[in-house]
């Protein structure tokens, strides 16, 4: 792996959590249904402007059914991740999402009949440990937002194993900036119906930070999608967990956010479970 696809990877996570942060801040001031809705239209505005600009080959009959099918996920996924960094530090949420690729692994063996080795088990007892470690000081005062937060998260961290899951049957034939596009124009039209109940007037600022939160949504998915089509995804695995750091800066510097030392200390034991599937 060469230095050009590690700051692909590097700039692809940094850009998706950067989008993480301005919907947390938009959730602040609308309410939650419209800023998800928010969050899934200013990305499909932006896809349309990449497919319109690389005129990818047209989806086949299987993507179609492949893509339509990963949209409740992807709005279960995201729905689930932007409550929990709603009511939780957004560096806690993101390391409580770094479940996700032992979750994959798991799922793997059960759906996919992969091979179900030490390693896996070995790094869901990791995971389940850093989860608790994680969410201890959370559970000492009955179940309040924070504690919802960190189910939602979970859930997020499942959903999206699932998600990975169906995506590998249609990501080595179709066009990233397809895929790109239906997971993001697919939910927007789901939740216009949902999101019209709740709607609140907007203004050109809130209008162009919703765009910006798309346009460094679709950035990011391009980005890491382009490095992973460099190196294999092992390779990669580490890289995803820079994720933490932009988090921790992000959530101190915008939000005052001051995590824990528990989450620092969950978030080691977690990655040590990950790595040792990525090594698979």
């Amino acid at each position: 792996m060469n230095l050009n696809t590690a700051l692909r990877a590097v700039l692809g996570i940094a850009l998706l959590t950067a989008m993480d942060a301005v919907i947390k801040a938009q959730m602040q001031q609308h309410p939650f249904l419209l800023a998800l809705f928010m969050r899934f239209a200013a990305g499909a505005v932006c896809a349309i402007v990449v497919v319109a600009v690389l005129r990818p080959a047209r989806p086949t009959r299987t993507s179609l059914i492949g893509n339509s099918i990963r949209i409740p996920l992807v709005i279960l996924t995201a729905g689930s991740f932007f409550y929990s960094i709603s009511v939780l530090p957004l560096a806690e949420a993101l390391t409580l999402s770094f479940l996700a690729p032992v979750f994959v692994a798991l799922l793997g063996a059960l759906i996919l009949k992969e091979r179900l080795d030490g390693r896996i088990l070995q790094a869901l007892g990791f995971g389940l440990a850093g989860m608790l470690v994680m969410v201890w000081p959370r559970l000492q005062g009955g179940v309040t937002g924070a504690e919802l937060g960190v189910a939602a998260a979970l859930v997020s961290a499942i959903s999206y194993a699932f998600n990975l899951i169906l995506l590998r049957t249609i990501a080595v034939k179709e066009h990233p900036a397809i895929i790109v596009l239906f997971q993001n124009a697919g939910p927007a039209l789901c939740l216009a119906w949902p999101a019209w109940y709740v709607f609140q007037p907007m203004s050109g600022g809130d209008l162009a930070t919703y765009l910006s939160a798309g346009a460094l949504g679709v950035a990011g998915h391009l980005s890491l999608t382009s490095a992973f089509a460099r190196a294999p995804a092992s390779r990669l695995a580490p890289i995803e967990y820079t994720a933490l750091v932009w988090a921790s800066l992000l959530g101190w510097f915008v939000f005052s956010e001051v995590p824990l030392w528990t989450t620092y200390a969950g978030a080691v034991l977690i990655v040590a479970g990950a790595l040792a599937v990525s090594r698979r």
